[in-house]
């Protein structure tokens, strides 16, 4: 009796045990899955200044291209990302946006672009084209199965295509590629199986060659994931450019902001 005394102790024992601390952490995909993905929608307000200074033709205007060319301030435009842990601490990840704009405004004030003036009540014709490519590895200093922080190398790569044109003054267009490396930080957390949240920050100043300039990035994420291999989430974008190119015959100035939220749909396996 004594013995199956003792054994219906121990049974009762172990159902009303509390649920040991590690069980209670929790699991969410972001955290622990090798391969992350996303595609969504991505709302940026934008501001674009720019000028050429061509040595032949002399210096030309700063111009601010939403109001001088009556630019789209924001526009939806799709943004990609992706994440792969190739262990337990180190990772590579990317992320992508296209944003095409273009203007056709009558002058309210004289303008010069590049050296070419173009007059008030001209109409003019305008693009700018850009396009940026994050690219990172990773490594995190501090990891847990619901939480990490690490810090990253990469690049963004901020692609270029600005024109102006009028009738009588031509097409004059610029392409530039601009390959910019950053350091970052980042970190996630996982809030329950479903909910997690996560950051980053990127920064680079440096000059090389003939470019120099300086970029400020930062991204914060909200993710729902209630299926297993799919899930939901807000984010919000920002990124702060200042470009400098001196090349053959011109040189050229850009500073332009992008802010805003994006909203997306993920997979992870």
């Amino acid at each position: 009796m004594r013995t199956l005394g003792l054994a219906a102790g121990l049974a009762l024992l172990t159902f009303t045990l509390p649920v040991s601390a590690q069980d209670a952490v929790p699991s969410h995909p972001a955290l622990t899955d090798s391969f992350y993905f996303g595609l969504g929608a991505f709302v940026p307000k934008t501001s674009t200044s720019a000028q050429v200074d061509s040595s032949t033709l002399g210096a030309g205007a700063n111009i601010d291209f939403e109001r001088a060319f009556g630019m789209e301030t924001q526009k939806t435009v799709p943004d990609a990302f992706a994440r792969w842990r190739f262990s337990d601490r180190w990772r590579v990840e990317a992320e992508y946006f296209d944003l095409n704009r273009n203007g056709d405004k009558v002058l309210t004030q004289d303008i010069t672009w590049n050296g070419v003036t173009y007059t008030a009540n001209t109409e003019v014709v305008s693009k700018f084209n850009f396009n940026d490519v994050r690219a990172s590895v990773g490594y995190s200093l501090f990891k847990r199965k619901d939480k990490e922080i690490g810090v990253a190398f990469g690049f963004h790569i901020a692609t270029y295509n600005v024109g102006v044109s009028a009738a009588g003054k031509g097409n004059d267009t610029e392409k530039i590629l601009a390959p910019l490396p950053v350091f970052s930080a980042y970190g996630q957390f996982a809030l329950t199986d479903e909910w997690a949240v996560g950051g980053r920050l990127d920064r680079f100043s440096m000059s090389y060659d003939k470019y120099d300039g300086n970029i400020t990035s930062m991204g914060v994420d909200l993710n729902y994931q209630p299926f297993r291999h799919m899930g939901f989430g807000l984010a919000y974008r920002s990124l702060f450019i200042t470009f400098k190119y001196a090349g053959p015959g011109y040189n050229a100035t850009f500073n332009q902001t992008f802010q805003g939220p994006l909203l997306y749909l993920n997979g992870s396996f």
